[in-house]
């Protein structure tokens, strides 16, 4: 697949990572609702991080990022409920080196922004499938 399709989903999505790029927290911010919900598996264990103060620390990750590749694997959308599901292939620079990994990410959104975010790691940097 490789792109985000021309939806509103699929633009959100683009405007999302180029957030990432650009390491825009607050523009981040500002596509979850205030009480949103992230589930986070990047470190094989669960984290949860519940509205915009830890969130805001979970994106801080972001900033040791100095490239990313991002090819769609799997794209899924509906209307009523909002939702997104994607399979994305990753490859960003880090502190550490090139790192290529795989996610699997869904949304669910309210009012036009996300309430609830599952951050599923399929592929580990280590190369270690989930």
């Amino acid at each position: 697949m490789g792109k985000a399709p021309n939806t509103p989903l699929g633009k959100m999505y683009k405007s999302h990572i180029q957030m990432i790029l650009d390491k825009d927290i607050e523009g981040l911010l500002n596509q979850y609702t205030d009480d949103a919900l992230l589930i986070s598996s990047f470190m094989k264990e669960p984290l949860y991080y519940k509205g915009h103060k830890q969130l805001r620390e979970h994106f801080q990750g972001i900033l040791g990022i100095k490239g990313l590749e991002v090819d769609l694997a799997f794209w899924a959308e509906t209307d009523d409920p909002q939702t997104l599901m994607i399979v994305e292939a990753i490859k960003m620079q880090t502190d550490t080196g090139e790192a290529n990994m795989r996610f699997a990410d869904s949304w669910v959104l309210r009012d036009g922004k996300i309430a609830i975010h599952f951050a599923g790691m399929v592929q580990y940097a280590d190369g270690s499938i989930a």
